[in-house]
């Protein structure tokens, strides 16, 4: 199964990054970025297209904010809180929460459709969203393609060793969960406090 993984992709690298761009991020980017350092990707073209790819995830979600308004309030009722932030946000932050969102976990879908429920302009936030999303591709695939071997040892260190890596995993993702949770409980109370009475 694993050689199979491997065999699709170096076959099919570009297009797995792409599509991995687009419904998640950080993981298909360091994919990526370990694939060039071991030669099966070029990586001036696997950051156009992991960027593209980030590019058109986040057009998508601005345009499900823009145009589906009522699916937004009658199917998302869960994610107000997220959504209350992310004006919170865009409001004190203006054009450059474009640029962090991608680095916001639990936001960085939410904050495009926000956007898109505002008056935004479509052409502003598309041509802000591509240069950022080559930043962020660029700034996570070069990385990952210069610490190559370091980062193919810890793979196969975590492999060797899982009951050590499951567990340290599972801790740094639950704290930086927990960091995050805080930090929204924290922006909501500074707005309630700002409301007046």
């Amino acid at each position: 199964m694993e050689a199979l993984l491997i065999g699709w992709l170096k076959e099919y690298g570009y297009i797995i990054l792409f599509i991995w761009s687009i419904l998640e991020g950080e993981m298909g980017l360091i994919m990526g970025g370990i694939m060039c350092h071991t030669g099966d990707m070029w990586l001036p073209l696997a950051i156009f297209v992991a960027g593209i790819g980030g590019f058109v995830g986040d057009q998508v979600y601005f345009y499900i904010g823009r145009y589906n308004k009522n699916y937004i309030h009658n199917k998302l009722r869960s994610q107000r809180r997220k959504f209350a932030i992310s004006h919170l946000l865009l409001k004190k932050y203006g054009w450059p929460i474009i640029f962090v969102q991608r680095y916001m976990y639990g936001l960085r879908t939410v904050i495009p459709m926000a956007i898109g429920l505002t008056k935004y302009s479509s052409r502003k936030f598309a041509f802000i969203n591509l240069i950022s999303a080559w930043m962020w591709a660029a700034l996570t695939i070069i990385p990952a393609y210069y610490y190559g071997e370091h980062l193919l040892n810890f793979l196969h260190w975590t492999k060797q060793h899982w009951y050590f890596a499951l567990p340290m995993l599972g801790t740094i993702a639950f704290s930086i969960l927990f960091y995050l949770n805080r930090l929204e409980k924290n922006l909501l109370e500074k707005r309630r406090e700002r409301r007046p009475l």
